[in-house]
């Protein structure tokens, strides 16, 4: 039985640099800082040495790993996607659907790596800023007359809610689903009253 490894085609730097970063993302969640440049390899389909041709360390690595769970323009992208034509609830739940998930992604790889807060690599990066300015507040333009507050304050408190919302230690392990959040943005928390 032939047991030799099949080459792995030949890339790009930048695209074998990509390749083995989403090859690791999956084993960081599982292994942590425990993830063997071994196990990358393998998942990667490549020699192990070719890791290290791609990143000095296996830190440097799991840095790059980082940055790309931070990265805001995946999550962007997504959030263009959203059709503004939707109504307003469905608008904002998709929303607040992708930014849950780009939370929870986050504070996953965070825990599984033993981080108790962003690392150097992306802290300077202002991405409230560019979340807030590229994704909801073009999504809540038309509506700006129905909200009682102005749009980039209603920005923030659905980035706010659905960052506590989402956060496993803020939750006490129940979050909120997005609809939950996004009902209490527009309805609050008590009922109509009717007329008797």
């Amino acid at each position: 039985m032939d047991t030799r490894r099949e080459r792995a085609r030949p890339l790009a730097p930048e695209e074998r640099r990509e390749a083995i970063v989403a090859a690791t993302r999956p084993l960081l969640y599982e292994h942590g800082r425990a993830t063997t440049t071994r196990l990358i390899a393998e998942a990667a389909g490549i020699a192990e040495g070719t890791v290290f041709r791609a990143f000095a360390t296996k830190e440097e690595l799991f840095d790059a790993v980082l940055r790309a769970e931070f990265d805001p323009a995946p999550f962007l992208e997504q959030v263009a996607k959203v059709d503004p034509e939707l109504e307003l609830r469905d608008r904002l739940v998709a929303y607040t659907t992708l930014l849950q998930r780009r939370f929870v992604g986050i504070f996953t790889l965070m825990a599984a790596m033993g981080l108790r807060k962003p690392p150097d690599a992306v802290r300077n990066v202002d991405i409230r800023q560019q979340i807030a300015e590229g994704g909801l507040a073009k999504l809540l333009e038309r509506d700006a007359d129905r909200f009682t507050l102005p749009v980039d304050r209603v920005v923030h408190m659905v980035r706010l809610l659905t960052f506590s919302g989402s956060h496993p230690h803020i939750s006490d392990q129940q979050p909120l689903a997005p609809e939950e959040i996004v009902d209490v943005i527009l309805h609050g928390v008590l009922r109509e009253e009717t007329d008797s």
